[in-house]
């Protein structure tokens, strides 16, 4: 009877590791949102689509902590890039009608 007990105490062991399989996953990643990941897990882990989801969720990237700086900042080089891309076409072409206004007065 003990070895019974026992063995559905390592068997149901067994399935709460299982079951919270992607929160462990994202604890062991490192994931800035483990919390959620983990509540994702409890509360809707007993659906096979939201364990399934929670699994994916847990093997992806951290997201960029400052989402927000990086896009302004990647917004400001594309302004100055274009810019940059602008303003060198202009003197170009000034070069050029200078040029052509030099060889129209010879």
């Amino acid at each position: 009877m003990a070895s019974r007990s026992v063995f559905e105490i390592v068997v149901l062991a067994a399935v709460v590791v299982l079951y919270f399989l992607p929160a462990l996953i994202a604890d062991k990643r490192r994931r800035h949102d483990l919390l959620i990941i983990a509540l994702f897990n409890a509360v809707l882990g007993w659906t096979v689509l939201g364990w399934l989801l929670a699994l994916f969720w847990s093997f992806q990237p951290n997201p960029p902590e400052d989402l927000g700086g990086q896009t302004k900042t990647r917004s400001r080089r594309i302004g100055m890039l274009v810019f940059s891309r602008r303003l060198d076409d202009r003197v170009h072409a000034r070069e050029a009608r200078a040029a052509e206004r030099e060889r129209s007065s010879r």
